[in-house]
């Protein structure tokens, strides 16, 4: 394996092939140029290189693709699919931009700014019942307009990374 650390820039690529879970709680510019199979839970940049083989569900905030990938792919802030890019999967990006070239094969959900209540239980793969008496017992960040819940996605992201969040 060959991972390449700049503390200043917080920059790992990774040039191998892996498999697991890898996760960031602090922002990272990470690049994958190999293999990698398992889930990948990211803050900051990902960039999956050209040569990549991903199958993995992949969460990050700005993730950029150019090689191939499998799985279930949720953008925070932006998805780009590069022309090279060949994604088979569901996904969530935020905001999108595919290139000319890239492949697309799946569904594409847009995430809103603001969720109701079934949108939340698709988002966070729970039952619907568990947001409602999250909601109403004041555990999820929530604003109730006209007797209908609303979530902000940015403070429920916040609030799954505070590991407040008990399925």
């Amino acid at each position: 394996m060959a991972f390449k650390k700049n503390l200043e820039e917080k920059t790992l690529d990774v040039d191998a092939a892996m498999q697991g879970t890898l996760s960031f709680k602090d922002p990272v510019n990470l690049r994958i140029n190999g293999k990698f199979e398992g889930n990948l839970d990211t803050r900051g940049n990902l960039t999956i290189g050209t040569q990549a083989i991903i199958n993995a569900d992949i969460i990050g905030d700005n993730i950029i693709i150019g090689g191939k990938v499998k799985g279930k792919i949720t953008a925070r802030e932006r998805l780009t699919l590069l022309p090279q890019a060949v994604v088979d999967g569901h996904i969530y990006p935020a905001r999108l931009n595919i290139a000319e070239g890239a492949v697309l094969q799946g569904e594409c959900t847009m995430l809103h700014d603001f969720l109701n209540p079934e949108q939340l239980a698709k988002y966070l793969e729970v039952e619907l019942s568990s947001i409602m008496e999250w909601a109403n017992t004041g555990k999820v960040p929530a604003n109730k307009e006209n007797n209908d819940w609303k979530f902000e996605r940015k403070a429920i992201d916040a609030w799954v990374a505070s590991g407040k969040i008990a399925k």
